[in-house]
């Protein structure tokens, strides 16, 4: 990620603000969103590196392994899910 999709993350959850935040309580939960978003595009990132990946072990003809990278995609993104 760069340093603006960061910041436009910062801004989105209420972190980053014109006016200084004084109480903890806004600003924890602000950052408890940063932090969510964040998590959610790195996961997002390394699903897609085993989807990838997923494709071309199929196409070399490795179809047992190209399951277990379809799989390990599903389970990056459900380390997301809410319970």
């Amino acid at each position: 990620m760069t340093r603006d999709d960061y910041y436009n993350m910062a801004v989105a959850s209420g972190l980053w603000q014109s006016t200084p935040i004084y109480d903890t309580a806004p600003m924890a939960v602000s950052l408890m969103r940063f932090v969510e978003m964040v998590a959610a595009v790195e996961r997002e990132a390394c699903a897609k590196v085993c989807d990838d990946q997923h494709i071309s072990l199929y196409e070399h003809g490795l179809p047992i392994i190209a399951h277990g990278a379809r799989l390990t995609a599903i389970a990056i993104r459900a380390r997301g899910e809410k319970p």
